[in-house]
């Protein structure tokens, strides 16, 4: 008996990450591609999670997925207020909080958060932008301490000139690799 609900406990886990996968990646290909991750994509993604966590776990787990998906829209809203975070990665991570729950979208904050830095780093390096982008970034801290918790006027996505990288590739490398360390560690 106890084996029974251990199968059927690895099948729900490895549907919910065939489900994000697909969806992260998908959403990753667009954001590359066109710079933007569209609400249908999003939306249905919400829903299928949502769905798929109530057939599941009921009542109790459609909560859970409202959860995930909460938790993710009001860590992330000071950033989209700020302008450092597009409208649609901010619901592509509400997307992924539904479908993960909010432990799930957690350990997946922290790792998108290393994945994104590592992108920017990377990114930086690669066109050259080391000396601009390290007083960006002194600009940003003292912005901190002039304009508190607002955005700095000319550092945010609506600057042509300053670099931008497209975070739903970022959130589908970390669904690999959160994907990946998931099923190491059992």
């Amino acid at each position: 008996m106890i084996f029974k609900h251990f199968n059927l406990a690895v099948n729900a886990a490895l549907l919910i990450w065939a489900l994000t996968l697909g969806f992260t990646i998908w959403a990753g290909w667009l954001d590359w591609r066109t710079r933007k991750i569209p609400n249908w994509l999003t939306v249905s993604a919400f829903t299928m999670g949502l769905g798929v966590h109530f057939i599941l776990g009921g009542w109790r787990g459609a909560l859970s997925s409202v959860e995930g998906a909460g938790l993710a829209l009001l860590v992330l809203l000071p950033l989209v207020l700020a302008r450092g975070l597009g409208a649609g990665d901010w619901k592509l991570m509400g997307a992924v909080g539904a479908l993960l729950g909010p432990w799930g979208l957690l350990a997946f904050l922290f790792v998108s958060a290393l994945v994104t830095g590592v992108m920017a780093a990377a990114t930086v390096i690669w066109t050259r932008r080391v000396m601009v982008t390290l007083k960006n970034m002194a600009i940003l801290v003292q912005g901190f301490f002039v304009f508190g918790l607002r955005g700095h006027p000319q550092m945010t996505l609506d600057n042509p000139g300053l670099l931008k990288l497209p975070f739903g590739v970022a959130a589908a490398l970390t669904a690999v690799i959160c994907f990946v360390i998931s099923r190491r560690v059992r």
